[in-house]
């Protein structure tokens, strides 16, 4: 079959291109931006990108038309706390406008369980979405799910951070709250199960694994299964802003997500039926096991996706408007540092940030990690979604990949953080094996320039460092 799969560069979206691809589909990836689709060079030859923003106008001239089935993966609730459902709902509007060009015959859309009466704006925005796309000229079939879990998925890095960080916990009572988990390689196997089954034509079906817990519970055997000793303390005073500033502060999260999280937790996600699973004879795996697959992935660097790597997860939506580091009214810092092993800085290169640190002052990016969370930016808590690997579009603690290629030996990041402007910091390795590393400001008004200032004596000893322990670390294994 040919498929359309939306969202294609977003955490299910990248779970489910491979499985698709496996079972022989021809597969259309739409994206904003086709520069960050972060895939191997094989499985890039297997498929078709086509850029296109369903938010934005309609416009058909080189949408594909052939096409059989489409996957609606497109969501924005970590883009804003104010307007995302109304983009979420534009954005459906403009698909079924798009699948009026086309041949299509079935859409497969991946939504919230809704069963409750009054609804978080998070899950609203969800039932509206598809009460939108049943009103298509297609056969529509609707998989409802709770919290997904796995490595990369936004609610097992919450659950990650929580349990590592804080032996002892002060949390709100929607840690009471009921919730019905299912693990990612069951979400995957329905989403693949539903398609062209006629069975599943124009019906809403609700997903989930076996298990039935509050969030406390999933604390508790997250603890457990990681061998961590947890205690945790439920007060009823903690207000909806207080509850978001403690996930944002405490976990990898951003802000914005936290504040619909907070919003949805208060509500149960709770699977009305498992009909789904006797029509496609699927038993989806314990919450325990799927903790454990998830830490085998971890361990074996296997995370395909994660969370953070969309763009809504930090400062910047279009890669394309920075990717031209600007040449004038900037300060820069470059440094030059000829290499004995080009190879090796250029891993040296592609291993930065996340645990491996930035080479030279880790302590002080922390510090400046910490003082960014504190203002209100993303600090350094994304880390990485690969050790040795970089994708253009990829989180990196507090930057942002704007561009990737080995075989020119460049990587350029831009900086996410908190600051009076805007910051480029480039690595690249010439013919003449120089290692020249850029550092580009543009500041916004005096206080920007000021900042550059205070900043020089720092700049002097974290780049000068950086570079040259670039050009010597050894590669870890």
């Amino acid at each position: 079959m040919k498929i359309l799969l939306t969202g294609a560069n977003g955490y299910i979206g990248m779970r489910l291109l491979p499985e698709l691809l496996q079972n022989g589909h021809e597969i259309i990836c739409a994206v904003r931006d086709k520069n960050r689709l972060p895939l191997d060079p094989e499985t890039t030859k297997k498929i078709t990108v086509v850029e296109v923003d369903f938010a934005e106008e309609v416009n058909t001239e080189s949408f594909p038309k052939d096409i059989d089935a489409a996957y609606y993966l497109i969501h924005s609730m970590s883009g804003s706390t104010k307007n995302f459902d109304e983009v979420e709902a534009r954005s459906a509007e403009n698909f079924n406008k798009y699948m009026d060009y086309t041949t299509v015959k079935q859409i497969i859309y991946l939504s919230g369980i809704i069963n409750q009466d009054e609804l978080s704006k998070h899950l609203s925005s969800r039932k509206k979405v598809e009460e939108i796309l049943y009103k298509g000229n297609y056969h529509l079939t609707v998989l409802r799910a709770g919290i997904v879990v796995d490595s990369g998925s936004s609610s097992f890095e919450i659950i990650r951070d929580l349990c590592e960080k804080l032996p002892i916990m002060i949390a709100p009572k929607w840690l009471k709250t009921k919730i019905q988990p299912i693990a990612i390689r069951d979400v995957i196997a329905f989403l693949s199960g539903v398609l062209d089954n006629e069975k599943c034509f124009d019906k809403s079906f609700d997903i989930g694994g076996p298990d039935v817990l509050t969030y406390k519970e999933m604390l508790m055997k997250y603890s457990k299964i990681r061998g961590l000793k947890l205690w945790i303390i439920s007060v009823p005073v903690m207000s909806p802003r207080l509850s978001s500033y403690w996930l944002y502060f405490v976990t990898s999260t951003s802000y914005k997500l936290a504040v619909n999280l907070v919003d949805s937790m208060k509500m149960e996600v709770v699977a009305r039926d498992n009909k789904l699973q006797e029509i496609l004879n699927i038993q989806p795996i314990s919450y325990e096991e799927a903790i454990k697959k998830a830490f085998l992935k971890i361990e074996q660097n296997l995370v395909i996706s994660s969370w953070k790597d969309s763009l809504v997860a930090g400062r910047i939506s279009n890669l394309k408007e920075y990717i031209q580091v600007p040449k004038y009214g900037c300060l820069k810092d470059k440094k030059v540092l000829n290499v004995d092993d080009p190879e090796r800085a250029l891993n040296n290169i592609w291993a930065i940030g996340g645990k491996r640190g930035w080479y030279y002052g880790n302590s002080l990016w922390k510090i400046r990690g910490f003082m960014d969370r504190l203002v209100g930016g993303v600090g350094l808590r994304r880390g990485r979604t690969h050790p040795d690997q970089i994708y253009t579009g990829d989180a990196l603690d507090f930057w942002r990949v704007l561009y990737a290629d080995r075989e020119s030996k460049r990587l350029l990041l831009f900086a996410e953080m908190k600051l009076p402007g805007e910051a480029w910091l480039e690595f690249c390795i010439n013919d003449k094996n120089e290692l020249i590393q850029t550092a580009t400001f543009r500041p916004k008004g005096l206080l920007g320039r000021l900042y550059w200032y205070l900043m020089l004596p720092f700049h002097y000893f974290i780049f000068g460092g950086m570079i040259r322990n670039i050009a010597k670390t050894e590669t870890m294994a």
